[in-house]
């Protein structure tokens, strides 16, 4: 064992005896699924693979390149005012995954600060990892969980030539959503850019599935979203201003030095733009089922936080009760992950599940009974 691969086993052991270790394990293909972010259930739609495998086949396996060379095509292009068009923006731009897009995205904004004036970064403290990564280096000023109180409060405290609000529409862990009319019209207030993630709200929620940004039209200048969860491909793209998109075309590292997403993937994408306007009643279905859930978790004791979305946590607090209760989901054929710090904060491991209008009735009649067996939490 060379010195290297001595301290990562010392650190491994260490988080397996907090019960945090992960491990990379094929899903059980017989289990009921409410994990995955698929939420309109369009990853196995007959259209969006019909449409993956017509583009694969027009424009090949792989995109060849990144898209400033020869990754960029006039279909692609196309497929970009398209979704400007479903986002309601003047322009959008794709980018291979969330985490790169937030990474990469958000860095490529603070260079507007003049040199004289650092950019001042106001953060809700549960924002996903791949946001704070876009911040790193950066001072966030962290405000609590959804209290716009306590961002208009910092926001008067702390001046700046340029300050950004960085905050998702829907939280990913919580399962709860913010008040993006009003987290705009404080944005706007204070003369502060606010940049919102719908990734777990695109195509799920909003008028049409356009997301809760089309709550307040016009008023949030940065918009991003992923392509691979409700709307059932891979990727991610940002929209707002052309002049927003121009500039991330010339400063943003991880769309500049990065290969050009798939077509398969643009193909996807192509066929969900088609389907998702129309979807209402599905978008329907998982909120009732959502509501059912959070009734049958809350009467077992659990705690479902704030949720109004298709996320439902069930908080256990323990990484080990959490794990355990995992196990118990899956002997009754539900695969719901257990969720453990360093994901969610210390003492709020948890169940996270995941709905989707793919459930037949029957599936979720079973979500429900095991749910139902869970250990009582009071």
């Amino acid at each position: 064992m060379t010195n290297l691969d001595s301290r990562i086993a010392q650190h491994l052991d260490s988080l397996a005896a907090a019960h945090r270790r992960r491990h990379l394990r094929a899903a059980d293909p017989g289990l009921i699924d409410v994990s995955s972010n698929d939420y309109l259930g369009l990853s196995r739609h007959p259209l969006v693979i019909e449409r993956a495998d017509a583009w694969m086949r027009a424009h090949g396996a792989g995109s060849r390149a990144s898209r400033l060379v020869t990754g960029t095509t006039q279909a692609l292009l196309d497929l970009e005012a398209r979704l400007a068009a479903f986002k309601g923006t003047e322009a959008a731009l794709i980018f291979a995954t969330g985490y790169q897009l937030n990474s990469s995205v958000l860095p490529a904004l603070f260079e507007l600060a003049p040199d004289s004036d650092k950019p001042v970064v106001f953060t809700d403290r549960l924002n996903h990892a791949s946001l704070h990564a876009g911040c790193r280096g950066i001072h966030q000023i962290r405000y609590r969980h959804n209290d716009l109180a306590h961002l208009e409060s910092l926001l008067a405290l702390n001046p700046g030539e340029m300050r950004f609000i960085v905050a998702e529409s829907v939280f990913s862990m919580d399962g709860n959503r913010a008040d993006v009319p009003a987290l705009a019209a404080l944005a706007e207030r204070h003369h502060a850019i606010l940049y919102l993630d719908e990734a777990h709200a695109t195509g799920i929620l909003g008028p049409g599935g356009r997301g809760l940004a089309a709550l307040a039209p016009g008023q949030v200048p940065v918009v991003m979203g992923t392509l691979g969860k409700a709307l059932g491909g891979a990727g991610a793209y940002v929209a707002g201003s052309k002049l927003l998109i121009d500039w991330l075309v010339n400063r943003c590292d991880g769309f500049i030095y990065s290969t050009a997403p798939a077509p398969a993937a643009l193909g996807a994408l192509d066929a969900a733009l088609d389907l998702v306007p129309a979807m209402d009643a599905e978008r329907s279905r998982v909120a009732a089922m959502a509501e059912q859930l959070r009734t049958t978790l809350q009467a077992r004791g659990y705690a479902t936080l704030e949720s109004t979305t298709q996320i439902v946590p069930a908080v256990v607090g323990t990484e080990a009760a959490a794990l355990a209760a995992a196990q118990h989901m899956a002997a009754a054929g539900v695969l719901a992950i257990a969720i453990r710090p360093p994901t969610v904060p210390d003492g709020t491991a948890r169940l996270r599940f995941s709905l989707s209008s793919a459930l037949s009735e029957a599936q979720f009649g079973q979500v429900l009974a095991a749910a139902a067996t869970l250990p009582r939490r009071d």
